[in-house]
C-alpha cells in the first residue's frame, strides 16, 4: 500500500515535468514568430499614422479579414464570390501550372545533367528564356489558348519550369563518382540506376528546385489574375482596389502571404522527412 502511494506522486511529477518540457518547447518555437508579428504590426500601425489614414490600420484590416472569413464560400455571381472560392481558384491554377512545369523540368534536367553535349546545346536557349518576365508570356498564352485563365496557367508553366530544371541538372551533375562506379560494377540497368542512384542522390536538389518553382508560381498568379480577371486572389485584389476598399486589399495580401508561407513550410517538412529517411539507411 505504501509503495502504491509512493508511485502516484512520482507519476504526477513525471507528467508535470513532461508538460513543462512541452510548454517550453512550444514557447521557444512560437515566441520568435509572435515577436516578429508584433514588430510587423507596429511598423504597419506607424505607416498608417504617417499616411494620415490612407493606409488601413492592422485593427481595421483584422476586422475586414474576419468578415471575409466568416462566410468564405458564398457565391453571388461572377464578380461577387467569397475569399475561399478565390483562394481555391488561385491554388488550382498554381498547382496545375507548377505540376506541368516540373513534369517537364525533372526529366529534361536529368537528361541535361547526364549529358555534357546536351548541356552545351541547350544552355544558351535556357539562359535566353529564363530571365524573361513572367507576364511577358501571358499575351502569347492568350494568343494560342484564347482563354485568359489558361493563359495564366501557361505563364506559370513557363516561369516555374526554370528553377526545377536548373536544380535537377546540378543535382544530377553532382552525383558522387563512387555511386556511379558502384552502379557500373553491379551492372545496373538504366531504370535501376535512375531509381536507386540518380533520383535518391539528386532528390535534395530537385526538391529545392520544386520549392523555388512553387514560390515563383505563387507570385506570378496574383499578377496574372489581375490581367485575366474572373476569379482568383489577384482578381480579388484588383476588384477591391477598384471598389476603394484597401482593407480588403490588405486582407488579401495577408492571405496570399500566409498561404505562401504554408506552401513553403510544406516543402521544408517534406525535405526534412526525406533527409531523415535517407539517414535511416532506406
Amino acid at each position: 500500500m505504501a509503495q502504491m502511494i509512493d508511485v502516484i506522486p512520482r507519476r504526477e511529477h513525471s507528467a508535470l515535468t513532461s508538460m513543462r518540457y512541452w510548454l517550453k518547447m512550444i514557447w521557444q518555437t512560437l515566441s520568435p514568430i509572435i515577436i516578429g508579428m508584433l514588430i510587423l504590426a507596429s511598423l504597419w500601425q506607424v505607416a498608417a499614422w504617417i499616411s494620415a489614414g490612407a493606409l488601413p490600420t492592422p485593427f481595421a484590416t483584422a476586422s475586414t479579414l474576419g468578415e471575409l472569413l466568416r462566410d468564405p464560400f458564398y457565391d453571388n455571381g461572377p464578380n461577387d464570390k467569397g475569399i475561399g472560392i478565390q483562394l481555391l481558384a488561385s491554388l488550382g491554377r498554381v498547382f496545375t501550372g507548377w505540376g506541368i512545369g516540373i513534369a517537364i523540368a525533372i526529366p529534361l534536367g536529368m537528361l541535361l545533367g547526364s549529358s555534357a553535349a546536351l548541356r552545351k546545346m541547350l544552355a544558351p536557349v535556357i539562359e535566353i528564356l529564363r530571365p524573361v518576365s513572367p507576364l511577358a508570356w501571358y499575351p502569347l498564352g492568350l494568343a494560342v489558348l484564347h482563354n485568359a485563365p489558361k493563359a495564366v496557367v501557361f505563364a506559370i508553366v513557363i516561369t516555374s519550369l526554370w528553377p526545377t530544371l536548373v536544380n535537377t541538372t546540378m543535382g544530377v551533375q553532382n552525383i558522387p563518382a563512387d555511386l556511379k562506379a558502384v552502379s557500373k560494377v553491379f551492372r545496373f540497368s538504366r531504370w535501376r540506376y535512375v531509381s536507386k542512384v540518380l533520383l535518391p542522390a539528386a532528390f535534395p536538389a530537385i526538391l529545392t528546385g520544386m520549392r523555388l518553382s512553387m514560390g515563383i508560381a505563387w507570385m506570378v498568379i496574383v499578377a496574372g489574375e489581375m490581367l485575366a480577371g474572373g476569379t482568383g486572389l489577384g482578381f480579388f485584389v484588383w476588384d477591391s482596389w477598384n471598389a476603394l476598399s484597401l482593407e480588403r486589399v490588405m486582407s488579401a495580401i495577408l492571405i496570399i502571404g500566409i498561404t505562401g508561407l504554408c506552401l513553403d513550410r510544406g516543402f521544408s517538412f517534406v525535405g526534412q522527412r526525406m533527409a531523415a529517411w535517407q539517414e535511416g539507411g532506406h
